[in-house]
């Protein structure tokens, strides 16, 4: 099996290529990325024979498609901008597809991978990915589901990659169409920081208040759990409390508008400006807290009573104590390493539907969860019976 890892010089699709090397069975690992100095230095890190280089340009679609065919997969940690791009070349090389994203351009290809007999999973990495699996988990042991609230908290700076820059400003885009909340049937609108709530997270990330983030588990999770009469679906997260700090005062400022303004000449967008300072500045480049936290609430009806499902997970901590998972690796390797799981079961067969999936549609929460421990991520889950009684009816 060969895999092709587009944009694998980036900080979060390197963690995902080292994992392919400790764990897979491909024999070929390419590193596919437009920068070649760093493409070049992650073949060198990683000294494994199976493991070479290949420039790409997405934008220059007839040449990636040339390079990408021959691949059973493209592992792709490409930005959201660019995955419409990427899909499309990895759609037309007949290849299978998995991205960390899932914002909805890949969906314009279903029929073409179902022509080739492919399957195309996007956004699989912590969130979205693992924690549809989570949902899904406590979801199946219910007769129906009354809610399901996904909540996580991302600890890194804020600008220590572009992508990541990018990301930040995206959530947080006051125009963005897609920040919805699943209620009683439909899908609502609503503004950056809306319907705050408090999360407990485990330790050492402790109590946060987290706000409604446009997610692909909203939509995803809406549809895998139709038939469960699910009523209602918000996902929620936050990042360090500095982080939110100053993504709070952007908005509130007008600056998350991204309003172009002109400097000597020269127009420039005000949030590309602030990004491009963070990008270069200490402070967007550290965290005093680095990691990964995933909660997931399920509330539903088993034979008759109310119950409530609470999943959360924990890794090896950043803290130095653990080779390979010091400061920033604890947040780039919590999400690499579910998308390089993912990557060769699709690569093995083990997917077994074609065209443009949903995670829950695709895998078996059991297996990724099995697989996620063998890394030292580990799922927990608390169940509580709650008090009310609900009248069944036949």
């Amino acid at each position: 099996m060969k895999v092709l890892c587009l944009g694998g010089a980036g900080r979060i699709c390197r963690e995902s290529i080292l994992d392919l090397v400790q764990y897979s069975s491909f024999e070929r690992i390419t590193v596919a990325d437009f920068n070649e100095t760093e493409g070049r230095a992650v073949v060198a890190a990683l000294n494994d024979p199976r493991v070479d280089f290949v420039q790409i340009n997405v934008r220059d679609h007839a040449d990636t498609v040339s390079k990408m065919k021959g691949y059973d997969i493209v592992m792709d940690g490409t930005t959201i901008t660019l995955n419409g791009l990427s899909t499309a070349c990895i759609a037309e090389a007949g290849c299978h597809g998995i991205n960390l994203n899932g914002f909805g351009a890949e969906d314009a290809y279903d029929d073409l991978f179902r022509k080739n007999g492919k399957t195309c999973v996007p956004g699989f990495g912590m969130t979205p990915g693992v924690t549809q699996m989570m949902a899904m988990h406590a979801a199946e042991k219910l007769d129906t589901v009354e809610s399901v609230r996904v909540s996580h908290g991302a600890f890194r700076p804020i600008a220590f990659s572009r992508s990541i820059t990018e990301t930040t400003t995206y959530e947080y885009d006051p125009l963005l169409p897609g920040r919805v909340v699943y209620e009683n049937g439909e899908f609502i609108q609503v503004p950056p920081f809306a319907r705050p709530r408090e999360i407990e997270l485990p330790a050492p990330y402790g109590k946060t208040v987290q706000y409604i983030i446009p997610h692909a588990e909203t939509k995803t999770l809406a549809a895998a759990l139709a038939h469960k009469n699910v009523q209602l679906i918000e996902v929620r997260g936050t990042w360090p409390a500095k982080n939110m700090q100053l993504v709070r005062a952007l908005y509130d400022w007008g600056f998350m508008r991204n309003d172009p303004i002109t400097i000597n000449g020269k127009e420039i967008g005000i949030l590309d400006c602030i990004s491009e300072y963070l990008f270069h500045s200490t402070e967007g480049q550290e965290t005093e807290l680095y990691g990964y936290s995933l909660h997931v609430e399920v509330i539903g009806v088993k034979d008759g009573r109310r119950v409530q499902h609470v999943l959360y997970h924990t890794h090896p901590a950043s803290d130095g104590s653990v080779e390979g998972w010091e400061k920033l690796r604890a947040y780039t390797r919590n999400v690499g390493i579910p998308m390089a799981i993912a990557t060769e079961m699709i690569a093995k067969g083990q997917v077994k539907k074609t065209g443009v999936l949903i995670p829950e549609e695709a895998f078996d929460p059991a297996e990724i969860f099995a697989e996620l421990e063998k890394r030292g991520i580990l799922l927990h889950e608390e169940i509580t019976q709650l008090d009310e009684t609900v009248q069944v009816t036949q």
